[in-house]
């Protein structure tokens, strides 16, 4: 195991993880002209991530429980001498170009529009950075699977380009990212397109998503699940996932894309949100920043929202729609992750368990971000031993994660597989993994 293997394992992923990151690494080194070692370069590891729960609550200030997973993106780094950023996926070697620079204009398609997006930020927001890189990566996150593999794309992009430029040394910097919390926050806004304090936003990627991916992707630890709350972003309270349990993961094959009709689909999701705020702001004459903010502000006030979207017939949404979104971002946010936690602590795994069925069947019915294949995936897990399940991301396809105790997690996994299989014969890029929670990102 070469060194970025050993420190892996010493910040707490599994050792049989850490050893395929080796070779990913290796890989990656050899992509970059005239380099046959990862030794001399500089090296990043950026994880997907896991929602246990937290179904489209972050954006509306609400909570999550998050943790990194032992997959992601394995980058490395070598300076350039100009404004050039030459990137290279050393797997499929597929190859784009850009310059820093604040009027790049990223292609709208494909996997180069987000390090375009984060290079484009980058060049705006800190102006003193002209130094280029040539990055060349490997990622075993199955691709647009909910894992967040967009969000870790874009977050070990920024970190490299950061990192040679030495932008905490920065005065933009300084002033407005104080700690990973913040530059979660901050990377969440070069996503969605949002200004951060006085780092101004511009388009971002088309998706009106918050700051949880980077949260998790950035703040996560080996071993545990992390609450937050958002909107800003603090750090609740952490919960060790206990060492006889692991999580499984069921990928369904259903590509989870934020673009498209499908970038429509999850944008829904948050527009609802910010319509009903809206909508309570001007009818109770407030200016609460956020749905969480409003729904937690009184005792009454869940039963005055609900009256005001029951009259709201003039809105662009539907009273029901707007009605059903509430009452899931209610549930979610504000009664099922803190039970969920206390919980989890307390190792009443069936009071867990039946929480997370009730955040599952609000994504079915009141949220509508699922899909009939992850539909079948949670109640499946559930049948076959889960404690828990639950479909997770954006929606709309995606996976599954299933908590699982691991003296039966290898016979649980094939069977879960291949019940999954006989129901969805065409999901052909349907897989299935175990996954502890694991490190956050780092540089090696």
């Amino acid at each position: 195991m070469n060194r970025y293997g050993q420190r892996l394992v010493k910040a707490g992923m599994s050792p049989d993880e850490a050893a395929a990151k080796c070779d990913l690494f290796e890989q990656a080194a050899r992509a970059l002209p005239g380099t046959s070692t990862p030794d001399s370069l500089r090296a990043f590891f950026v994880p997907g991530r896991v929602e246990v729960l937290g179904k489209h609550t972050d954006y509306a200030g609400g909570r999550s429980l998050l943790c990194a997973v032992e997959r992601g993106f394995c980058l490395v780094a070598r300076a350039r001498q100009d404004a050039q950023v030459h990137i290279v996926n050393a797997r499929t070697h597929a190859r784009c170009r850009m310059a820093m620079d604040p009027d790049l204009h990223p292609a709208a398609r494909g996997w180069s529009n987000y390090p375009g997006v984060a290079v484009r930020r980058l060049a705006r927001n800190f102006p003193s950075s002209t130094r280029g890189a040539d990055l060349a990566f490997v990622s075993d996150l199955p691709a647009a699977s909910g894992m967040s593999s967009s969000s870790a794309f874009i977050v070990a992009v920024f970190l490299a380009l950061a990192n040679i430029n030495a932008l905490a040394e920065s005065a933009p910097y300084r002033r407005e990212i104080h700690n990973l919390e913040d530059l979660a926050g901050y990377l969440g806004t070069v996503e969605n397109g949002a200004t951060f304090g006085k780092l101004a936003g511009d388009r971002g990627v088309g998706t009106f998503g918050g700051s949880e991916d980077h949260t998790a992707i950035l703040c996560s630890r080996a071993g545990e699940l992390r609450q937050y709350r958002f909107c800003p972003i603090r750090h609740e309270r952490t919960v060790p996932l206990p060492e006889a349990f692991v999580l499984t993961i069921g990928v369904s094959g259903v590509i989870a894309m934020k673009t498209g009709t499908a970038r429509v689909k999850y944008n829904r999701a948050s527009l609802a949100a910010r319509e009903i705020l809206d909508l309570w702001n001007s009818a109770a004459g407030r200016a609460d920043p956020t749905l969480e903010a409003a729904a937690d502000h009184s005792p009454e006030a869940p039963d005055r929202i609900r009256a005001v979207l029951r009259a709201a017939a003039d809105s662009a949404l539907t009273a029901r729609t707007l009605s059903d979104r509430f009452e899931q971002f209610l549930q979610e946010s504000i009664r099922i992750i803190p039970a969920a936690t206390d919980a989890l602590a307390a190792g009443d795994m069936a009071r867990f368990g039946a929480l997370v069925d009730s955040s599952q069947q609000g994504a079915e019915t009141l949220l509508g971000n699922q899909v009939p294949e992850t539909i079948a995936l949670a109640r499946s897990a559930r049948s076959l031993g889960a404690v828990a399940a639950s479909a997770f991301g954006a929606g709309f396809g995606g996976s599954v994660w299933a908590l699982v105790p691991s003296a039966i997690a290898e016979e649980f996994e094939s069977r879960w597989a291949a019940s999954y299989r006989n129901e969805f014969p065409d999901r052909e890029n349907a897989c299935f993994f175990p996954t502890r929670p694991g490190p956050p990102a780092l540089r090696l």
